[in-house]
């Protein structure tokens, strides 16, 4: 069975902190490698869980569905080896599936603004005590994937 499918901090709790990242992920570049390791490497032993955004999230934030659906998507994360654990995102709500994932950390990229305004507030409202920490760019005005298409 592939690590990406069992949760193994369920079997030694104290052995791994959990780090929750979050994004569309419509193809991997530099930029999304780099980002898995800042969250993999902010903390010794994580475990690092990556929620991809749902289908119509991505059209909500972003204005246009994504090039490859949720499951394509989720699949090409999971083939990270960086990569722990791949979930989808909630649809209407997305406290729920963090809570289920219980993170340790939650680490946001540079750029992220939607849903994160007050999420610390809303997860410890539901009794998730987590910290959050914000990554850094990695050349950020190469690495976007509105960016890297015009290119092609």
């Amino acid at each position: 069975m592939s690590k990406k499918n069992v949760d193994t901090t369920s079997q030694n709790p104290k052995k791994y902190t959990k780090v929750m990242v979050f994004g569309t992920f419509d193809g991997l570049h530099e930029g999304h490698i780099d980002f898995f390791k800042q969250a993999k490497n902010f903390i010794k032993n994580s475990f690092l869980i990556v929620s991809i955004a749902r289908d119509k999230n991505v059209l909500k934030i972003k204005g246009k569905y994504p090039d490859k659906n949720e499951k394509a998507r989720m699949n090409l994360v999971k083939s990270c080896e960086l990569v722990d654990k791949v979930v989808l995102s909630g649809i209407k709500n997305h406290i729920p599936h963090i809570k289920k994932e219980n993170p340790d950390i939650i680490a946001l990229g540079y750029d992220q603004r939607a849903y994160v305004k007050n999420i610390k507030k809303d997860l410890k409202n539901k009794g998730v005590f987590v910290k959050i920490v914000r990554l850094k760019p990695y050349k950020e005005k190469i690495y976007k994937n509105h960016l890297l298409k015009l290119k092609r």
